[in-house]
């Protein structure tokens, strides 16, 4: 069913009803989608969530980027999740996500747990997105109804992680433009940037920045120095790729807006983070400035692109499966 099949009867009470209803090309998400077919989802993965966070407050962060790198490949479709097999060449091989994606066995989890109270009802994109929504509430970030009913690719594309998902090198514009091209604007992107205000980065995610920004042999300029010397001395110039870095020093297992803070005094970890400051457009310095006075704007505007960026292209109605093992399609 379509939203336009939808007598506008109902729809004026379905969106009063659900203010963050999500009308897609080809159906609609909402937070009840649930309600009757498996009731306990929602506590079901909070309760996986909440032990995987406890054994390891890092998950948090892994679970929240999974979201974000499944939805900006072809859309919220567990895409993601898929190992390769037969015809599938899995997007956990891409540079973006090789040696870096994590909190598969979490999803595994969560999954099981829904298997056995409702058999073939909810989808690893839904996982995905309640996850996401768990892991920021859990470490002090917003709450939000999570809008619900995607379902699950039968295929992955390597070549859209590769090209889709922004790099910590990017430049602002092409930041700017592959945000763009998910229906994203630039409030959407200093805001869900503002994740990084917990997890970790590798040491071969910013190195450039320590030792040769742009090619003439000097760190980046909009580093701040003492903050880059502290940096060199577990990130040499060759050596120490996998070594991680909090991606906020000073408040690393908390969501808050001290990430911010940190971009305004030259301390963002990643090149992709300071730019939003440094970068040259007065839109996202203003924003930055914005969310780095007032944690509430920051939390309120999260909220709203998170919904927003899980409703990019969702398998809605009858297209895509519902997966019964989330790393691979049914038959």
């Amino acid at each position: 069913m379509k939203c336009m099949d939808l007598p506008v009867s109902f729809l004026i009470i379905f969106s009063s009803l659900v203010s963050v209803a999500q009308c897609s090309g080809s159906g609609y998400l909402y937070p009840q989608f649930y309600q009757h077919s498996c009731p306990s989802a929602q506590a079901i993965v909070r309760s996986v969530v909440a032990k995987a966070v406890a054994r390891e407050a890092r998950m948090s962060a892994s679970l929240l980027r999974l979201h974000f790198h499944d939805c900006f490949v072809k859309g919220c479709d567990a895409s993601l999740l898929l190992d390769s097999s037969g015809t599938i060449t899995s997007e956990k091989r891409s540079n973006p996500n090789r040696n870096s994606a994590r909190g598969f066995e979490v999803v595994d989890e969560i999954k099981a747990a829904l298997e056995k109270e409702c058999p073939r009802t909810v989808s690893c994109a839904d996982i995905l997105a309640l996850a996401a929504r768990d892991s920021t509430v859990l470490t002090g970030g917003p709450s939000w109804e999570v809008p619900l009913g995607r379902r699950d690719s039968i295929g992955a594309s390597i070549q859209g992680s590769n090209n889709n998902i922004p790099a910590p090198n990017n430049t602002l514009r092409t930041i700017i433009t592959k945000f763009n091209l998910k229906g994203l604007d630039p409030v959407d992107l200093v805001a869900l940037s503002g994740s990084h205000t917990i997890g970790d980065s590798r040491c071969t995610s910013f190195r450039q920045r320590l030792y040769n920004q742009t090619g003439d042999g000097r760190p980046d300029s909009t580093l701040d120095t003492t903050y880059a010397a502290q940096l060199r001395r577990r990130c040499p110039r060759s050596g120490g790729d996998q070594n991680l870095f909090p991606l906020d020093a000073l408040s690393p297992g908390r969501f808050d807006n001290q990430y911010f803070k940190n971009l305004v005094s030259r301390k963002g970890l990643l090149a992709s983070d300071e730019v939003l400051f440094s970068g040259g457009s007065a839109t996202t310095m203003r924003l930055v400035k914005w969310y780095a006075e007032s944690e509430e704007a920051f939390f309120a505007q999260f909220a709203k692109s998170m919904v927003k960026m899980g409703n990019i292209t969702p398998l809605t109605g009858n297209k895509g499966e519902i997966r019964k093992n989330c790393r691979r399609i049914n038959h």
